[in-house]
């Protein structure tokens, strides 16, 4: 039975200088709306003990209009700048929820430049896109088309460090399940290998990673040497935010391959559960395992399973499956990370370190499926007897509010 799913598509675009300007002009407003109204909430939370809502910033934004140092907020369209509330609301309510830190104030250097357009704010006609007081469309590059009959319900427009434009519009489409298969298949993420399949696949990264981090590693070079303020520097700065997109590009569309090629092939897919978060502490992994993309391959697995009738199962962090024999299940009592190769001592099985903990992996993961009681495997009874209660790091919200800051 076909789903119904919202569903972003993404396309280029390039606008005429002038479209450039009046964009550049409504990310500004947008950012600087943000901001103000930021600053008036958390004035009110501070002296007053309340909460502002929705409505009332929406109020305080008609009067910011009608006086004279914020009148140019009329030039631009009023759909982004009321997006902007909604998101602030939305931010605030993860906050009250404990669900995200207090909302932070938007930079103009390292913020994400875009503006949101509901259904008021565009014009979707004929394959052209003409946005709220534009004279003319945008040009933008059809790489894919929308679904039959597709009417986005918004609209966001934004442009990367690298000078690129972006539209992406969200529309319902329907999503029709994969015929079921009896295959499965046990992952265990890496950074030598992107990911070890419990077939004894292994899998790498985009290729070329090393020449795109030698470009990138030259080009920050040459922006350390530029004079602060200067064109030269906003020239090398580019340069850098292009080699940065490169990577990071070709890291996406490598891992949209491999997780929709997983989600094809196998019904049921088994994953662990890392906690990233932690193991980015380690300085010396750090950048592998960002550059690896652990997180971004779960949720890639998780929405993709979702659609097309897959299941996803998630094995406790804390179960060892590099220590234990795939063939006999005697665990080892150590397992460093230089070991990539060991012998089981109770069978004499040799075991390449990655593919075995796939192997176990995947057992564990089908293990779960027939006891069908929900929720990750559970450690192994030796391992948690060693380790002890274990003790799940969250990231609570912070309790306090941080003093008033400007910004625009």
């Amino acid at each position: 039975m076909e789903r119904i799913v919202k569903r972003a598509f993404k396309f280029r675009f390039y606008p005429t200088p002038e479209q450039a300007v009046e964009l550049a002009r409504t990310f500004g407003c947008v950012r600087l709306v943000y901001n103000r109204m930021l600053e008036e909430r958390t004035h009110a939370y501070q002296h007053e003990g309340r909460r502002v809502s929705y409505v009332e910033s929406s109020a305080l934004l008609t009067r910011w209009k009608r006086t004279e140092e914020l009148a140019f907020l009329n030039e631009v369209p009023s759909v982004p700048l009321q997006q902007a509330l909604r998101h602030l609301q939305a931010a605030f309510v993860n906050f009250w929820g404990k669900r995200a830190g207090y909302p932070v104030f938007k930079s103009k250097k390292k913020s994400r430049a875009s503006a949101e357009y509901t259904r008021s704010g565009f014009r979707l006609r004929d394959g052209q896109l003409t946005l709220a007081k534009m004279s003319g469309p945008l040009n933008i590059v059809w790489s894919r088309p929308l679904p039959e009959g597709a009417e986005p319900t918004t609209v966001t427009v934004s442009r990367d460090p690298a000078g690129r434009w972006f539209v992406s519009l969200l529309c319902e489409d329907r999503i029709a399940p994969l015929e079921p298969v009896e295959s499965s298949v046990g992952i265990d993420a890496g950074l030598t290998s992107l990911v070890t399949l419990s077939t004894g696949e292994k899998i790498l990264g985009p290729r070329n990673s090393r020449r795109d981090s030698r470009r990138l590693a030259r080009a920050q070079q040459a922006l350390s040497r530029k004079a602060k303020n200067s064109r030269n520097r906003d020239k090398a700065r580019l340069r850098v935010a292009r080699a940065h997109a490169r990577i990071a590009d070709r890291r996406r569309d490598s891992l949209h391959k491999l997780t929709t090629r997983l989600v094809r092939e196998n019904q049921t897919v088994v994953i662990e559960d890392l906690a990233v978060r932690n193991l980015v502490k380690n300085h010396k992994l750090a950048r592998a395992i960002s550059d690896a993309a652990w997180r971004r391959l779960r949720s890639l697995l998780e929405y993709k399973a979702d659609w097309y009738g897959r299941r996803l199962a998630v094995v406790d962090r804390w179960y060892p499956s590099s220590k234990l024999c795939s063939i006999c299940g005697s665990q080892a009592t150590s397992m460093p990370l230089r070991v990539r190769d060991w012998t089981c001592a109770h069978c004499g099985t040799g075991h390449d370190r990655d593919i075995n903990a796939a192997r176990n992996i995947l057992a564990a993961g089908l293990a779960e499926s027939q006891n069908a009681c929900g929720g990750p495997v559970r450690p192994h009874p030796r391992e948690r007897e060693r380790r002890g209660p274990a003790n799940q790091e969250t990231r609570p919200a912070r309790e306090g509010v941080p003093a008033t800051q400007g910004g625009g």
